[in-house]
Parts: structure tokens; sequence; C-alpha cells
């Protein structure tokens, strides 16, 4: 197996994930092309999905329905009343880095009770729950969790592809997100500049789970950022997904997988940005582990990236909690003031 190491072209490369199930010639090459794009920085378009456009078009066209609600509606559900940090939020109100993002968004995981809490819990078990759902617009929660199911099969899917690219069996990573994955989906609208206080749509940021399944609606402003510090316009193409690899990964591989930093750029004056993000993840009482990659990919491994303002766990739960509680000042200040004290930088 070779690695590609030529400079990132200005583009984002296209991938079919239909060529993973093809012939074995085809399914070998969509894997030598995958290696290369993992190693290089781990973002690119995805093909071949299999998901129903009508079902995209119904969860952009009811995302837009939901953000049109009166505010009021809207704040029925605001995320500082879940200690699950599920539910709707107001631009400015998550962060990134400390800085305010400029959107507003929905947000739902895996539809749950919430956990049984003892003296002993763990406190991110806190995170399993119920979602919040809009009474006003009871067609969302269906449609929205039928989406789940689809991106999570489609993120599983790109997770035994990634798998197979590092020369492992495609169920290597099925110890660690098996039998319920994390599946953190948003629904995001992005005000035009006229409207933002910054041009801060999200800050640049690594996402934290295996694999992140982006769906852009029409307005451009996903930007990614190279290993040499340059930054690549991720704009919409349509029938496709934005894939990019997460945390987890580059802790699995040891740095080979590259996590790599992306924002998004506010649209201009009198432009809205949809999207909807899914971040499939792992379960979170594992613990990821180091995989042992054939010799001539272990060269070419990295180690971690260490940031000092986002210390990165090998266990899940600690880190989808850390992540949470820094996103989300208000829903931690709300519902988890015992555990600020010892978080650093409150």
């Amino acid at each position: 197996m070779t690695v590609h190491t030529t400079p990132v072209e200005a583009s984002l490369p296209t991938l079919d994930l239909s060529r993973f199930h093809a012939s074995p010639e085809e399914r070998q090459a969509f894997v030598g092309e995958l290696r290369s794009v993992l190693h290089d920085h781990g973002f690119f378009y995805l093909t071949g999905h299999g998901v129903d456009p009508k079902l995209i078009e119904d969860v952009v066209a009811t995302a837009k329905r939901f953000f049109s609600l009166p505010l009021e509606e809207k704040l029925k559900i605001e995320m500082v009343k879940s200690p699950h940090f599920r539910g709707y939020n107001r631009a400015g109100q998550e962060r990134t880095r400390g800085e305010q993002d400029w959107r507003e968004q929905l947000d739902i995981n895996t539809e749950d009770a919430p956990a049984e809490i003892g003296p002993d819990t763990p406190a991110w078990r806190r995170l399993q729950g119920p979602n919040q759902w809009p009474e006003a617009l009871p067609e969302l929660k269906p449609l929205l969790l039928a989406y789940q199911a689809e991106v999570t099969r489609i993120g599983i899917d790109v997770l035994k592809a990634i798998a197979a690219a590092l020369g492992q069996p495609e169920n290597v990573f099925a110890d660690i997100y098996q039998p319920q994955p994390s599946q953190l989906l948003k629904i995001i609208r992005y005000p035009g500049r006229d409207v933002a206080e910054t041009d801060q749509g999200v800050g640049a940021h690594k996402d934290g789970g295996f694999v992140t399944v982006l769906l852009q609606d029409t307005a451009p402003g996903l930007r990614v950022r190279t290993e040499d510090g340059v930054w690549i316009d991720a704009p919409p193409v349509p029938g496709t997904f934005v894939i990019n690899t997460g945390e987890l990964l580059e802790l699995a591989t040891n740095g080979f997988v590259r996590a790599d930093v992306h924002d998004v750029i506010a649209p201009p004056a009198g432009v809205e940005r949809f999207s909807v993000a899914f971040f499939l993840g792992s379960r979170p009482d594992a613990t990821i582990p180091v995989i042992e990659l054939p010799e001539d990919l272990k060269r070419a491994e990295r180690g971690i990236s260490v940031d000092p303002l986002n210390p990165i766990f090998r266990e899940v739960g600690q880190n989808q909690l850390k992540s949470r509680l820094r996103s989300h000042p208000d829903v931690a200040r709300a519902h988890y003031a015992e555990l600020l004290a010892s978080e650093p930088g409150h």
C-alpha cells in the first residue's frame, strides 16, 4: 500500500461509495483513493450513498419551516431546559473556542430514556435522554428520526470502508460503536451578515466523533484548513454529502488519519445558509484503542495533535461531556454547575 503525499489541490475530492460494494477491482481502487484522502485531509464529497433525494428535500424544507416558526415556539424547546443538551439554540448561544457561533440550530441525538443516575454514576451518563420536539411542527420528529437512521447507515458504511483502507477488518471499530453509537444531528440556519454580529458562522475546530455526514443546501461557507495552513472552500454540490473524519479516528490511528480543522463563514447580507450536520460517534462508555496499522501506513503516522485549549481523552463519554460543557455554557451552568469549578477556563 502506498500513501499519497502530493500537495492538496484547491478543491475537495469526490468519492463514490457504491464502488465499495462493486467488483473486487473497483473496491480496491476506491479503498486506495480513500486511504490517500484520509491521510491528506480527511474531507471529501460523497456520492453513491443511496439516500432517497425526496427524504433530503423534505428534511431541508421542513428544517426551514422550523426556523420560520415564531421565536416563542422555538424557545419552548430551548436547549437550556434539557440536561441532555438537546433542543433549540438561538444564534450566538453556542461557542467555539470561547467565541460566539452565529447560527441558530436544533440538536437531537439518540432518542432514549434518561439514564438512572446514582452517586457513583459518571457525569457523562446524564447526556443520555429524550429529545425536545416542537409541538407546532409535529412532522419534524418522524422525519428527522428517519433521516438520522439513514445517515447513521452511511456513517457506518463509510467507517467500514475506512477500516478497509487502513488494512483492517471492516468491523474493527464495531466494538466501540455497537450496539448504539452516538447520533448527534443538527439542523442549522446561518443568518446573513446584515443580521449576524460577526462573520463567524462556526469557529475553526475539529469534529470529535468518527465521521461527520454534512448536507449543505445552496449557500457556501464551509472551509477546510490543510496541514499547510491553506484554506479550501467546500461549496455545496447537489446530490452529495461532505464527509469528514473526526478526532476518534485520529486517536485510533495515532494521527495517520487527519481530523482537519474547518469553519463556516457567515453568508453575505441578505442570504441565509442552511445545513444538516450528523456526527457519528462511539458508544459513550467506550475507550478508543490504538489500531496496529500495516508497516507502510505505520511509518506515516503523525501522532496525536495537541491543543492545550482542547485536550482529547480516549474515554469517549468524558470527551463528549467536555465538548458539550464548553459549547453550551448556559446549559452547563443550569445542569452541571458542580462540574464547572474543575473545568479549565471556567
